[in-house]
């Protein structure tokens, strides 16, 4: 699949396809997303959203929150503030997230599976890495998509001018429910 991926590559540069897609690093609309990594939304929360190329900035990862106040999607956020010129954050989880629920001990079993070693996996541990918290999903995604919102609001070096909102999406409609802001 990753050859198919580069042959396709090969051609987008060759016919200059690029062009269209030129704009600059500063979003034009000043406003960063935080969403989840979702295949579902790839295309459906820009279209949604009405937001093309240059527009906005988006941060993907897994669930669309944040687990640890210094982890890089905060750090991300942080740039897009004070490097980049954005003024607006928007937190938008989405319906039927895979991370809801998600069971580290269920993770753990996978990664051994795979072949990841019991050594490899007690070593984790003694460097001080909790995995079964740092594994684990949430619960609830509006809870913490809010609770995601709570630390961006109060983190103690985001700029206190920052507007954010959370929002949940509808992963087959787009349609987007508000759920917390400041």
């Amino acid at each position: 699949m990753i050859e198919q991926m580069l042959e396709h590559n090969r051609r987008f540069v060759e016919g200059k396809e690029y062009e269209r897609f030129q704009t600059s690093k500063y979003p034009d609309k000043r406003i960063a997303i935080v969403t989840c990594m979702d295949t579902r939304l790839v295309e459906l929360l820009p279209a949604a959203l009405g937001i093309r190329n240059g527009d906005v900035k988006i941060i993907k990862n897994a669930g669309g929150t944040i687990t640890n106040p210094f982890d890089s999607t905060m750090r991300s956020l942080l740039v897009a503030v004070y490097e980049l010129g954005v003024n607006e954050i928007m937190v938008i989880g989405h319906t039927c997230c895979g991370v809801q629920g998600m069971d580290a001990n269920e993770m753990l079993q996978l990664m051994k599976e795979r072949g990841v070693s019991d050594e490899h996996i007690t070593l984790m541990k003694h460097c001080g890495i909790d995995l079964k918290s740092w594994l684990h999903g949430f619960d609830n995604t509006e809870i913490a998509i809010s609770e995601t919102v709570d630390l961006i609001i109060n983190h103690p070096l985001m700029a206190p001018d920052i507007t954010v909102r959370g929002y949940i999406m509808d992963s087959y409609t787009g349609a987007l429910t508000p759920i917390a802001s400041k």
